[in-house]
């Protein structure tokens, strides 16, 4: 109600409207606070071209190029037991970059070199994924056997050699498969007979592989040659897996 003052004159009492004000400037500071979070979400967050643009886009260089040793990566820094090897000097070849087709300079002549550790240091390195350990492995066993005299030096490695072989054949990359497949094949011309004794620990690999129409062909004409450089293996090389190989039968 107005109270009446003097000259005539009504006062009326003000209106306190502190609260409505209060939760007006509280729902907008609400509001902005909630939209600048928003805001913050979305820059933050990439969107997915830029996820793309982040991801390393495959050259097409790669597909020339084999998979080398990238000194960055954290995985690379911890050597392998061949790259380990080979950084010390125990593998006295270095690789030779051509221009068609890579090669390996030997320190001294393969023929004057002792093949105990150094064949089965390299049937170590056919294990390898990465460049320029997988070349240098599978071309230096390669040469090493092709050396005069290398029946005699390879010989009493049998025992020793088998196993690692057996590894590369049991590899789940491909690739070391091959490498294991030549390699075997490789040894088979220069040790002949000899390496019948050992054909069991190595065939049941061969005959899983052999199941795969990817290396069906590969793995039988590798069998005709085993065959072929140590002649008819006895039953009681067999085992009951490989009775599924008819080049031995």
């Amino acid at each position: 109600l107005p109270v009446a003052l003097c000259h005539g004159i009504s006062w009326w009492p003000p209106v306190h409207r502190q609260s409505n004000v209060g939760q007006r400037s509280s729902t907008g500071r609400g509001k902005r606070e909630q939209s600048e979070s928003q805001e913050r979400k979305t820059c933050s967050a990439p969107s997915a071209s830029q996820t793309l643009a982040l991801k390393p886009q495959p050259r097409p260089s790669d597909r020339l190029n084999p998979k080398t040793i990238d000194p960055f990566n954290i995985q690379s820094r911890v050597p392998s037991a061949f790259a380990a090897i080979y950084s010390k000097g125990g593998i006295p070849c270095r690789l030779v970059h051509g221009s068609i087709r890579h090669t390996l300079q030997w320190d001294s002549h393969p023929a004057t070199l002792q093949f105990d550790p150094l064949l089965i240091n390299l049937a170590e390195g056919l294990k390898e994924t990465r460049h320029p350990y997988t070349f240098i492995s599978q071309e230096g066993f390669k040469e090493l056997l092709s050396a005069e005299g290398a029946a005699q030096k390879t010989l009493p490695l049998l025992p020793r050699l088998v196993p690692v072989l057996k590894s590369a054949l049991a590899h789940s990359d491909d690739e070391v498969f091959r490498r294991g497949l030549n390699a075997l094949v490789q040894l088979s011309a220069v040790v002949g007979f000899w390496l019948n004794g050992h054909l069991k620990h190595l065939l049941s690999s061969l005959s899983k592989r052999q199941m795969s129409k990817k290396f069906k062909e590969q793995t039988t004409e590798a069998l005709q040659k085993l065959e072929q450089y140590g002649g008819k293996v006895r039953a009681t090389c067999w085992s009951p897996p490989l009775l599924l190989l008819p080049a031995f039968v």
